[in-house]
């Protein structure tokens, strides 16, 4: 067990290496392209691009370059964007992080928990009518866009119905920090939580219910049926265990690709200054610094979540922990 996860910690690390030479190869190396063009923006004038070249080293070897760049990202954290005059971008990642978390890691607890009890109320109940309806709500769920959902949730919360009881208590869009005000943090995410949520309840829901049919039907559930072991101890501790190993891989996945920028559109909806949202704001000044800190981020994390997923996948699986 401590041999695979030395190994998987080794991997980690040579595929954030890995990734952050391409992504740096990607900005600063693509031929037919001045890279102190692009951080400077657009119109930038002579004594600009010239102060870009002498501050990022573009005159150095691209070794050399590479070296300067990670340096200013991860050791003084000095890297400014041109673009913003001045705007010191790893702070700016660093205070959009916790909105972030915040927004999916709420959502993560409820998808979760919903996609648990939907996966499993289905699986137990297979072919009957709470079975096809659960999957027919949970079909709906991702059907729905979450940027339309949550302009919806707007709609009936912060316009149409906010002066009636039921919504009266919902503040206006934006963030509110979770040290400054914990009920106003609360109060402020939970419908972005319910929106993010509603599509990934329906999706773990259905994986859940085939991969527990389908665990249903091998050996050692027989095995442990024939021992007299009672139907629901079966369900849940022999059944639910073993089928979990997809569900598990899944939500690293999910996890690591929202935190690193895949809320987007709920943050956008929300008036949240999230790391998506910086991203998306990047792209359209195209302030290269800000979108290659924020493309190694959200590569870094999504990395960090599988490694996260590989631990639990040796725990709840044996097998995986003799794997190389």
């Amino acid at each position: 067990m401590l041999f695979a996860l030395l190994a998987r910690l080794g991997q980690m690390v040579l595929v954030m290496f890995g990734i952050s030479v391409v992504a740096f190869l990607i900005f600063f190396a693509t031929p037919g392209a001045d890279p102190s063009a692009r951080i400077a923006g657009r119109n930038a004038s002579q004594e600009t691009l010239q102060q870009v070249r002498h501050d990022f080293g573009l005159d150095r070897p691209l070794p050399m370059q590479y070296a300067l760049m990670m340096k200013r990202l991860f050791v003084t954290r000095d890297l400014t964007s041109f673009v913003n005059r001045g705007q010191k971008v790893i702070p700016t990642v660093m205070n959009a992080i916790p909105i972030t978390l915040s927004l999916v890691c709420g959502a993560a607890v409820l998808w979760v928990l919903g996609g648990l009890v939907v996966g499993v109320v289905a699986g137990a109940t297979r072919g009957s009518y709470v079975d096809r309806g659960l999957m027919m709500l949970g079909l709906a769920g991702i059907s729905m866009p979450v940027f339309w959902l949550g302009e919806v949730a707007n709609l009936v919360t912060q316009s149409r119905w906010h002066d009636t009881w039921a919504f009266s208590w919902v503040p206006a869009l934006g963030y509110v920090p979770l040290s400054e005000d914990p009920w106003g943090w609360f109060k402020a995410l939970v419908i972005p939580w319910t929106v993010l949520a509603t599509l990934y309840v329906g999706l773990y829901g259905r994986v859940l219910r085939a991969s527990l049919i389908e665990m249903m039907q091998e050996d050692f559930i027989r095995t442990a049926r024939a021992k007299g072991i009672g139907e629901a101890r079966v369900l849940l501790h022999h059944g639910l265990r073993t089928s979990l190993v997809a569900f598990v891989t899944m939500f690293g996945l999910d996890f690591g690709a929202l935190v690193g920028g895949g809320a987007l559109l709920t943050e956008v909806v929300f008036g949240l200054q999230g790391v998506g949202k910086l991203t998306y704001d990047a792209l359209q000044t195209l302030d290269l610094p800000m979108i290659l800190a924020t493309v190694i981020y959200a590569s870094f994390f999504v990395v960090m979540a599988n490694f996260v997923v590989d631990i639990l996948h040796a725990i709840l699986d044996p097998r995986a922990r003799d794997a190389r």
